[in-house]
């Protein structure tokens, strides 16, 4: 008898960037489209990409900036996403001092540094999570229930 378990599907992988300066605030992006809300920079990975690679690739066409691999803070299990199930990965970037980030529309609207007992809306808690586990030590590891959104 095999203690193997089938397939349980599968999902989509998103990936993104928790980068923060040396004055504790945190990057963020301003979608246009959906709840119109400010972000970590991110996205989906296209296919066979690399989580860290997508990381990198949707900080890019974001906001302009290049950065080399962050440490992974957290890996997310989304079962509820719009996009059917998503894993996504978030990777820490501690020393985004001195950084000049622009939006890139259409899709990102504008972009800033927030200090984090100031971050805008909306935005979702599953963003806020993010960036608490980003500044944590380790990797955390969660499954998101849906996502409640602060107005």
């Amino acid at each position: 008898m095999s203690d193997a378990v089938g397939p349980i599907g599968s999902a989509n992988i998103g990936a993104a960037s928790a980068i923060f300066d040396g004055r504790g605030r945190v990057l963020l992006v301003k979608h246009t489209y959906g709840h119109f809300n400010w972000e970590i920079p991110g996205g989906v990975a296209l296919p066979a990409e690399e989580p860290s690679r997508a990381a990198q690739r949707e900080l890019e066409e974001e906001t302009g900036l290049v950065l080399p691999d962050g440490s992974l803070s957290g890996v997310y299990y989304e079962p509820g996403h719009d996009f059917g199930a998503m894993v996504h990965f978030v990777f820490r970037h501690l020393d985004g001092e001195g950084l000049a980030p622009a939006a890139n529309p259409p899709e990102i609207g504008d972009v800033g540094w927030f200090a984090l007992n100031e971050l805008p809306a909306p935005m979702s808690d599953f963003t806020e999570t993010r960036i608490r586990d980003a500044l944590a030590t380790g990797v955390a590891y969660r499954v998101v229930p849906e996502r409640i959104w602060r107005i």
